[in-house]
């Protein structure tokens, strides 16, 4: 299966000279994302992976798919004040200012083997 045939790419979104790949056509075909699952899943069978982990908000949508995959727990990782525990912070840059993203103090501990999954590479 290709899915660069599936995964639609918008040109100059959201900015000039940047082509955005869209991965709504990939979500409404249950097959092809059904495949890219196996896909993520594949190199990770068999190693030590405790936990996976997810970015808001399209992070939670693979991660908590490669996560049942692999018979693992979801940690979700949130923007600022979304989460109702005690958490841990982490402010970050972006093009244009700073925002926040906050993770459960109690979801991972020291040790913990986690895989990281996001949707976006920038």
């Amino acid at each position: 299966m290709d899915l660069k045939k599936i995964i639609r790419t918008v040109p100059n979104f959201p900015k000039e000279g940047i082509n955005y790949r869209d991965i709504t056509t990939l979500l409404i075909d249950p097959v092809a994302l059904a495949y890219t699952i196996d896909l993520l899943a594949e190199p990770y069978y068999g190693r030590s992976i405790d936990k996976v982990v997810g970015i808001e908000s399209r992070g939670f949508i693979f991660g908590v798919l490669l996560a049942q995959k692999l018979n693992k727990p979801f940690i979700p990782i949130r923007k600022k004040g979304k989460l109702p525990a005690e958490v841990e912070s982490q402010e970050y840059e972006l093009e244009y200012g700073t925002d926040c993203i906050e993770i459960h103090k109690d979801d991972i501990i020291t040790g913990d083997q986690v895989l990281l999954v996001d949707d976006l590479l920038a």
